[in-house]
């Protein structure tokens, strides 16, 4: 096999990684940090301690954030962003190979329905809140 093959084979592979990384680094370093939270949580009921404040309000900073109208709009504005990226990208490639616009756009418009539908929902809930 030739260096060219292994090199070639190497940035899809890599590339994978990159994402998973990303995906799993951040996971692991907040499940440390709640790991050490509960630990101190733990410590300070044992001896009877009262909760410091600061820790009460670094535990309601970690809870998940209640999804509001403005949430969905932005998150739908981004994956409508991703979309057209995708179709902008699709179109510059067609230039060169005039077959890969067609499913570029394909591809786009997933991201574009996710978005379209994330607006509509922060548009019809915008009157609850």
């Amino acid at each position: 096999m030739e260096l060219a093959g292994v090199v070639g084979a190497m940035v899809p592979i890599a590339f994978i990684a990159m994402i998973a990384a990303i995906v799993i680094v951040p996971r692991y370093f907040r499940s440390l940090e709640r790991q050490k939270m509960a630990e101190a949580l733990k410590a300070a009921i044992e001896r009877g301690q009262s909760l410091p404040p600061d820790l009460v309000d670094t535990m309601n900073s970690t809870a998940k954030v209640a999804p509001t109208p403005a949430r969905d709009l932005r998150t739908g504005i981004i994956w409508l962003a991703v979309a057209l990226g995708f179709a902008a990208f699709g179109i510059a490639i067609g230039f060169e190979e005039p077959d890969a616009t067609f499913p570029m756009v394909a591809m786009a418009a997933f991201p574009g329905f996710i978005g379209l539908a994330f607006i509509v929902l922060g548009l019809m809930n915008r009157n609850k809140v």
